[in-house]
């Protein structure tokens, strides 16, 4: 069961909960993968420090989820892994 609510239907500001709760667990999932960390870092920019300081900022949240985005393998091994779709995914970017 997909436990995170659906950016699509909730309201207005909840939307916004909505997509920065996706882009947490985006991050978290691209974090827990050395590799995938490490391309997220080289492409992004991000460092580390400025991951974790930016966890909860739209800005990184957002080059996490395009991240995952440009690169349609790791997206869908992403919405596997927190039982959404691609698509909502996209839209939590979208949201941000």
């Amino acid at each position: 069961m997909n436990p995170f609510p659906d950016v699509q239907t909730e309201a207005s500001h909840g939307r916004v909960q909505a997509a920065e709760m996706l882009a947490i667990a985006a991050i978290t999932h691209i974090a827990a993968n050395e590799a995938l960390l490490g391309r997220f870092i080289d492409l992004s920019g991000i460092s580390i420090p400025q991951l974790k300081a930016g966890l909860d900022k739209a800005p990184v949240q957002r080059a996490a989820l395009d991240f995952l985005a440009n690169h349609e393998p790791d997206l869908i091994a992403c919405a596997e892994s927190m039982d959404v779709t691609p698509a909502q995914l996209i839209s939590a970017r979208d949201r941000l």
